[in-house]
């Protein structure tokens, strides 16, 4: 076609055809899968809906559940100990992870202070074995270890004791030191001293815990004192 040819109608005629492809193309498409797109508009309308309410939820719980520790920590500071560990029992039943987790220390220590020994050692085994970060679960194991020691109980947390001993982290000298002195109870005098040697010999270990080890492993370490000679009878 030469230039004196040209056909500007031509054109025009041309892109309409190529639009009206185009449009019944589009519409074949629509009808094979519109619903398709419009169920997946639903449902990212419906993912970003549920996501929304669900921060909002957490937010909210989180602020019930800060106040609820509040209210308990009150209830503490006024001396209403047994309604404070009904508080905190519920908190550490119901609450967001990081507040139960604080709400059942919490009540383990109530309980010990309202005089319910064997209720804290209970509170703290269950702390212990609990899907919890290791700081707050390590601390249940050495407190709970020392509870039950002082209650006649040598096996209880032994177990957890020595795994924690073994490692390296943050309470692991507390476990030897409890351990320590579980072997004293139990009558294994040369344990003791080897873990007490061990304590006042390690860098890491806190100075005050150093200087407790090595005061009870020079009294180990001593000899026995020698009998009073008894009185002649004049």
């Amino acid at each position: 076609m030469s230039a004196n040819d040209y056909d500007p109608a031509g054109d025009l005629l041309i892109q309409e055809v190529d639009e009206d492809l185009r449009r019944e193309q589009y519409e074949k498409l629509w009808k094979l899968y519109g619903h398709w797109v419009i169920a997946a508009a639903v449902l990212i309308v419906a993912i970003v809906a549920g996501s929304q309410g669900w921060q909002a939820w957490q937010t909210k719980q989180r602020h019930a559940d800060q106040a609820a520790l509040t209210r308990a920590q009150m209830l503490a500071q006024q001396g209403k100990l047994q309604d404070a560990i009904a508080a905190y029992t519920t908190l550490a039943a119901n609450g967001s992870d990081g507040l139960a987790v604080e709400a059942q220390s919490r009540r383990a220590e109530l309980l010990l202070q309202s005089g319910d020994r064997m209720g804290a050692i209970s509170a703290y085994d269950l702390l212990s074995k609990a899907p919890v970060p290791d700081l707050y679960r390590d601390l249940a194991v050495v407190k709970g270890g020392l509870l039950a020691l002082d209650a006649g109980n040598t096996t209880l947390f032994a177990a957890r004791l020595a795994a924690l001993a073994s490692g390296n982290g943050p309470w692991r000298s507390q476990a030897l030191e409890v351990q320590a002195m579980t072997a004293l109870q139990t009558g294994n005098r040369a344990q003791a001293v080897q873990i007490y040697k061990s304590l006042a010999d390690d860098a890491h270990a806190p100075e005050g815990q150093r200087a407790r080890a090595a005061e009870m492993l020079a009294a180990l370490s001593a000899p026995p004192a020698a009998p009073a000679a008894a009185k002649v009878k004049g």
